[in-house]
């Protein structure tokens, strides 16, 4: 038995998070963290800053150890080269999205957000007085979903400034191939346009697919992007608040010069040594637990195969699975009909956009027999209904 699977609801609930508390009768299978606990160097940093009461600002050698240590595991992990200085610590990616947005973009320009899309993506926007110009993907046959590069083109000569690129793609799972990120260049050069690139969950490819970070294609793509990742996804540690905007190109860096000291002050110092931590010390960790979250998925798959009606997008990478249940036509929605009859939480697909009406998102990032008992549940739900 893998020490995961030993891992129990009630030590969840126990330990306080959204997830395991705010619906306190269901599986949590909602909030994007995982279920495994941090990695031991992670564990050792906050005992540490307990047992010496290191509760204060991020020093300035602190702060260059965590930009030293993102660089060199986008170096290790990507070969993409980055100066230490063109990171910035900052407290997660929304963080980074909104100076993307008020930063490098024309005033009062709209944002593209290609949908199904991160929920935040969608609220972040309007609350910084810009329009969101939702872009419905294009799903396929066999479930997996493609950019609509035409409607992203026509947002773009109707007046958007920045694309919101998301791959790993949360919430469908996607991993974008070369060819795929080479087209959305070509488009977002072609109008002088921005690209803001999520990729948070950059660590969590779970096919053997490489991760290409955006900007690192050429010099056309580290010209026009605003980069984000953050260990928070990968070993787990969300909590602790400290996300990495990387600058790719030398008039980002002189722009944000002026701001850079004020926005790297909104870090603390437990999240920046977790950083270093993470990156440089649990290489090991994190690919235990690809190698768990690659068997979750293949159970999610087979089990989501006996639930008529239900089906799944391929999930290339990141612990996020999309579910069609637009056959099903469940009365008030997936979401509420799986948390009342299956106690099951999971988010509803149209807070992903108007093309995720009919869906379902569900973390999978649990306990092998907890993830068994939330499927069979649903499974349940749907046959007797």
């Amino acid at each position: 038995m893998h020490p995961f699977d030993e891992i129990t609801v009630d030590q969840l609930r126990a330990a306080g998070s959204t997830k395991w508390t705010m619906f306190p009768d269901a599986i949590g299978a909602f909030v994007a963290e995982m279920d495994f606990g941090v990695p031991p160097a992670v564990a050792d940093v906050v005992r540490t800053a307990a047992d010496t009461q290191a509760m204060g600002y991020l020093p300035a050698a602190d702060r260059a150890a965590a930009k030293r240590a993102t660089a060199g595991w986008l170096a290790r992990s990507f070969d993409w080269q980055v100066p230490e200085d063109n990171v910035h610590l900052l407290p997660d990616v929304l963080s980074a999205m909104r100076i993307a947005i008020q930063r490098f973009t024309p005033p009062g320009s709209p944002v593209i957000v290609p949908t199904p899309a991160y929920m935040p993506f969608l609220t972040v926007v309007p609350a910084l007085n810009r329009e969101v110009i939702e872009v419905p993907s294009i799903l396929e046959e066999d479930g997996r979903y493609r950019l609509d590069l035409d409607a992203i083109d026509a947002a773009f000569a109707a007046g958007a400034g920045l694309l919101v690129l998301c791959n790993p793609w949360n919430p469908v799972g996607r991993v974008l191939t070369r060819d795929e990120l080479t087209d959305v260049a070509e488009v977002v050069d072609r109008h002088g346009g921005r690209v803001f690139s999520d990729e948070i969950h950059a660590p969590l490819v779970l096919d053997d697919l490489p991760h290409l970070p955006y900007a690192s294609l050429d010099a056309r793509t580290a010209g026009h992007t605003i980069t984000a990742v953050a260990a928070s996804k990968g070993w787990n540690i969300p909590g602790l608040k400290c996300g990495q905007m990387i600058l790719s190109n030398d008039d980002d860096v002189a722009a944000f010069a002026p701001y850079a000291t004020d926005a790297g002050d909104t870090v603390g110092l437990l999240g920046g040594r977790a950083v270093v931590a993470a990156y440089d010390k649990s290489q090991d960790w994190l690919d235990n637990v690809v190698t768990y979250l690659r068997g979750n998925r293949d159970l999610l798959v087979d089990m989501v195969d006996q639930i008529p009606g239900l089906r799944i997008s391929p999930v290339e990478g990141t612990y996020i699975a999309w579910l069609d249940c637009r056959e099903l036509d469940l009365p008030g929605g997936p979401a509420q009909f799986f948390r009342r009859e299956a106690g099951v939480a999971l988010t509803d697909g149209n807070l992903c956009g108007a093309a995720g009406e009919g869906f379902a998102r569900l973390i999978f990032a649990m306990p092998r027999p907890v993830l068994r008992k939330a499927l069979e549940r649903m499974r349940a739900a749907v046959i007797g209904r």
